[in-house]
């Protein structure tokens, strides 16, 4: 992920374009660094227990030695501090590729480097994008050991996908280049934001944008069953010319090419921090009329090149210290609620979220489904012309 947008995918969703995978020439990387003295293989282990317990499975992961991920933007959730923590702690490399990608890159590089030792290891997918991938037959079932504690609702039975970190769909606003920050959608269709108005990616690939026209759904009547009236509020702010089809991301924004950005809320709230010391003023708000919360998933590649590294970064992911870093960024850690219950949270860092009224709702993954065919069917028509 934008969803990066910085890197581009969605939290219950995920979706940007951004260029075709090259695909690699080696072959498939060798499995005997990621099997035990006893035969057990890091492939097909279910849990760190399955392979014999953690010691096992840090022992395998070094001996590999290397993870491959794809589309996490250093800026995205403080997922620089995660993954300068992970190989500070185990000594493991991370490759990461094409950081700005979007979760459809993240499938399509799985599936078009089977077997080789490019492919990724790890996915971090928007929540709709892991479903299919699921429902594809990519992903490698692993219950992390912190799984029973992940709300119900947000993780696979199986193991093979469960949410990380989530947020809300909000509004970043450079202050000094516009005179009055919009704060609801409805602000957004004022005249006077003509060509100010971003998304962080298209939402047919992106989970960000996705969630955006989702949230603009909700502020114009519509519903988890009906995304299109958010297609529809987009299609005004195009014909009005409020609308910019330049993708948002840090740099656009400090160029002032997309000085009004919908965003998820811990990006915005981490690009305020970035901002202020290259005098921009950004301002984040996030929108009453169009309240939309999401979560992005983690996710193993069936045919991960490291299966054992793989295996140990989700641990890592989902241990406080993973947590609290991706607290730390802003983004609402999937096990906060049994955090503040065993006093592991970062109270500090929970203190600093943009403050949000009422218990989030999601949509189902039928849902979901659903508002992916209407945006693939409808979007690039909606914002023609």
């Amino acid at each position: 992920m934008t969803v990066s947008l910085p890197r581009t995918a969605v939290p219950i969703g995920a979706l940007t374009v951004v260029a075709a995978l090259a695909l690699s020439a080696c072959g498939a990387a060798p499995d005997n660094a990621s099997t035990t003295a006893d035969g057990k293989s890091a492939a097909t282990a279910t849990s760190a227990a399955d392979f014999g317990g953690m010691d096992a499975l840090v022992k395998a992961a070094k001996k590999e030695g290397t993870l491959h991920a794809i589309a996490l933007p250093r800026d995205w959730a403080n997922y620089g501090a995660l993954i300068d923590g992970f190989q500070k702690k185990y000594g493991i490399k991370i490759e990461v590729e094409n950081p700005d990608g979007a979760s459809q890159d993240e499938i399509n590089a799985v599936t078009s480097r089977k077997g080789q030792d490019r492919a990724p290891d790890v996915l971090d997918l928007g929540s709709s994008f892991a479903l299919s991938a699921a429902q594809q037959g990519l992903l490698a079932p692993y219950k992390v050991q912190a799984f029973a504690d992940i709300p119900e609702g947000q993780k696979d039975a199986q193991g093979r996908w469960y949410n990380d970190y989530g947020g809300y769909i909000s509004i970043g606003c450079d202050a000094k280049r516009v005179k009055e920050c919009p704060e609801t959608f409805a602000d957004l269709l004022k005249p006077q934001y003509k060509g100010q108005v971003a998304l962080n990616g298209n939402p047919t690939k992106s989970g960000s944008a996705f969630g955006g026209v989702w949230a603009a759904s909700l502020a114009s009547g519509g519903s988890f069953d009906d995304i299109q009236p958010g297609l529809d509020f987009f299609a005004k702010l195009k014909k009005n010319g409020n609308y910019t089809p330049v993708e948002s991301t840090p740099a656009t924004v400090e160029k002032g090419e997309t000085p009004i950005s919908i965003d998820w809320d811990y990006l915005n709230a981490g690009y305020a921090d970035e901002f202020k010391s290259k005098g921009v003023d950004w301002k984040v708000a996030v929108p009453t009329d169009g309240k939309f919360s999401q979560y992005y998933s983690q996710a193993i590649n069936k045919d991960a090149p490291h299966p054992a590294a793989a295996r140990l970064w989700e641990e890592y992911l989902y241990s406080a210290e993973g947590q609290n870093l991706w607290l730390k960024g802003y983004a609402r850690p999937a096990l906060m609620p049994a955090m503040e219950k065993a006093g592991t949270l970062d109270k500090t860092a929970a203190a600093k979220l943009p403050e949000v009224a009422g218990t989030p709702s999601f949509p189902t993954e039928e849902q979901q489904n659903k508002a992916k065919t209407v945006l693939g069917q409808g979007w690039a028509k909606a914002v023609s012309g």
